[in-house]
């Protein structure tokens, strides 16, 4: 089994699919490891490292050629920019892991049926204890939420903790964070360590206890939110009454804000405004907006992806692709992520075994054998349900 590792091509990527790391544990196990020249420098690993680990150095369509299972970040799909290169150079019978926005691009699914190819989806690893070390959308999301705090200190006129000086006393930020998602929560503990004063909120009832054990405060506005919480953890897509109410009794919550990071994102939609442009206006002057959601339209009304704005002396920041700002640990949670799922579907002599019985294999896969076999894209793309002997098991 030949395991190709192309470099990146979108632009602003930076990760790469597996380090060196994840790739030594492999030798002696009947896979073979084929990474493209370059691939790794921009998370700091060279193709000597590489090398040392046992993998072998090629071009890239050598990589594309000879690779049996391609490992990506940004597969086409999630590559809108420049994804169709890749699309070209795959052939029938191989695999390809990575980051696709199946539920945000629903068609690619069909793109890869088309031809031949078999497709995991990494954003569809389902959120079950057994698959945790495959999830990449909390590896990355911890990531952001991280970075988010950072490029809000740093866009801030004033500093983060309380300063007791000689010349007076600096009143620490305070800081609000929207949504207790993972990133959310790496937010809240973030600013928490840096100083601040860390409210967080979120519409689902059980995220109470998880802003408390990061240090925050839990806000509570009068709503009922008992149906607030859908599949996997995440928030399920609310009615435009509930909505709006929301944003009537945060305005309030908002106008005393040093710093809002909103995380609020449900799976292939758009994301939910949370902030509207009046409620900005009722921000006070110098406060900063970092909208985590800008890359599915934004949480805050005005948010624009990749631009930073002030409107009425707020400063809106729609930051995009933020883990690919961190490479290094980036790749390094990335890679543990596809190590994990290598593990999961090769057996010990390195062959692929795909059992659509088993739910990491059902819910990943978006295209096998010619077909879409997953359901859930099948009913987005207005395709009748698959016969059950369509997704039987398959080996190698």
């Amino acid at each position: 089994m030949i395991i190709g590792i192309p470099r990146e091509i979108r632009p602003g990527e930076s990760r790469v699919a597996m380090l060196p790391a994840n790739i030594a544990p492999w030798s002696g196990k009947g896979v073979a490891f084929l990474v493209e020249r370059g691939a790794g420098v921009l998370a700091g690993a060279s193709d000597t490292d590489y090398q040392t680990a046992g993998a072998e150095i090629a071009d890239r369509e050598a990589v594309f050629t000879r690779a049996d299972i391609l490992l990506q970040v940004q597969a086409p799909g999630a590559n809108t920019v420049n994804g169709d290169e890749d699309l070209a150079r795959l052939r029938p019978d191989q695999l390809v892991a990575g980051m696709m926005d199946p539920l945000g691009e629903p068609a690619i699914a069909s793109t890869f049926a088309k031809t031949g190819i078999t497709a995991i989806a990494m954003e569809l690893v389902p959120r079950i204890s057994r698959a945790q070390s495959m999830d990449v959308l909390s590896s990355m999301a911890t990531l952001a939420g991280y970075k988010s705090v950072l490029i809000g200190a740093g866009a801030a006129p004033r500093i983060m903790p309380m300063l007791m000086t000689a010349a007076g006393t600096l009143q620490p930020m305070r800081v609000f964070v929207m949504g207790a998602g993972v990133a959310g929560l790496q937010a809240c503990a973030t600013a928490k360590r840096l100083g601040g004063v860390v409210e967080a909120y979120d519409v689902r009832p059980t995220a109470r206890e998880q802003i408390l054990s990061v240090g925050a405060k839990p806000i509570e506005l009068a709503l009922e939110t008992e149906a607030a919480e859908g599949g996997g953890g995440y928030a399920r897509e609310q009615s435009a009454d509930f909505i709006r109410r929301q944003q009537e009794l945060m305005t309030e919550v908002l106008a005393q804000q040093d710093l809002v990071i909103t995380t609020a994102a449900v799976p292939g939609a758009r994301s939910p405004i949370l902030i509207t442009a009046a409620m900005v206006a009722a921000m006070k002057p110098g406060a900063v907006i970092v909208d985590l959601a800008a890359e599915r339209g934004g949480n805050c009304e005005l948010t624009e992806l990749g631009k930073t704005l002030e409107v009425g002396g707020v400063t809106i920041i729609g930051p995009e692709n933020l883990a690919a700002s961190l490479p290094i640990h980036g790749s390094q949670m990335y890679g543990k992520n596809m190590e994990a799922l290598l593990s999961h579907l090769l057996d010990a002599e390195g062959n692929l075994q795909l059992d659509f019985s088993d739910e990491i294999v059902f819910e990943t896969v978006i295209a096998h054998g010619g077909e879409v076999p997953h359901k859930a894209l099948r009913e987005r793309l207005g395709m009748p349900p698959l016969a059950p002997a369509t997704t039987g098991e398959e080996t190698s």
